[in-house]
């Protein structure tokens, strides 16, 4: 894999392994289907109706895809919420030849947005409702905040090297041929050079997306995973 599919997976593998993670919920096997079970089962959201409609209001599911979302998210997560370390378990059991844990550190501050140390069900439907549904300013807006990981609006060549360094530590090691020990470097300067238009250091979230939108591979996978759910 050459630099440049490297910077695909570095914007794109957020929803690759997000879909990973709804496997793993077992919600895309499921599917919508109206069944008995699924009705009692789905009876378990309904305490928390109001929370429900304002869900369906801000996000882009339906009431009944919804309750069916909630029903995976609490067999897996009873608690009724994820912590870091579950990400990171998660994660790992795909990539079991690489090391997940700083990628699925960076992912789940993304998901944290209030940063309360865990991520709810509400959380969960927000990104993935952006992920799987949203238009592709919103999900270049979800990555832009993934890479900009002091939350100053603004992405710095330091941050982006941690990034691509998780993900090479993820990655790297089941790529073909065997990416060179300073790949990442690499990457994130030819990376750099085409992002940061006015050559200050920083790569704003203008930047990002122009850059993004005039690159024809990560547009049309951008669209890959619409229809999974």
């Amino acid at each position: 894999m050459n630099l440049e599919g490297l910077e695909m997976i570095a914007v794109l593998i957020v929803i690759v392994l997000f879909v990973k993670v709804l496997e793993q919920f077992g919600l895309i096997e499921a599917g919508f289907e109206d069944t008995v079970e699924d009705e009692m089962e789905m009876a378990t959201v309904r305490h928390r109706p109001e929370a429900l409609e304002l869900l369906e209001a801000q996000s882009k599911f339906t009431k009944k895809e919804l309750q069916i979302l909630y029903r995976g998210f609490k067999n897996e997560c009873p608690s009724g919420v994820v912590n870091e370390e579950t990400f990171k378990e998660i994660y790992s059991q795909f990539f079991p030849q690489g090391d997940s844990t700083t990628y699925a550190h960076f992912l789940f501050n993304a998901f944290d947005t209030d940063h309360n140390g865990s991520v709810s069900f509400e959380d969960f439907v927000m990104g993935l409702s952006i992920l799987l549904r949203g238009t592709v300013q919103e999900k270049l807006n979800w990555a832009f905040n993934l890479y900009d990981i002091n939350k100053d609006g603004y992405i710095t060549k330091e941050e982006m090297l941690d990034i691509m360094k998780a993900i090479y530590d993820m990655m790297g090691k089941c790529t073909y041929p065997v990416l060179k020990e300073d790949a990442p470097r690499q990457h994130v300067e030819t990376f750099f050079q085409k992002m940061d238009k006015n050559k200050d250091g920083v790569v704003t979230i203008d930047e990002f997306i122009e850059s993004c939108q005039k690159d024809e591979n990560i547009m049309r996978s951008m669209q890959l995973f619409e229809n999974v759910i």
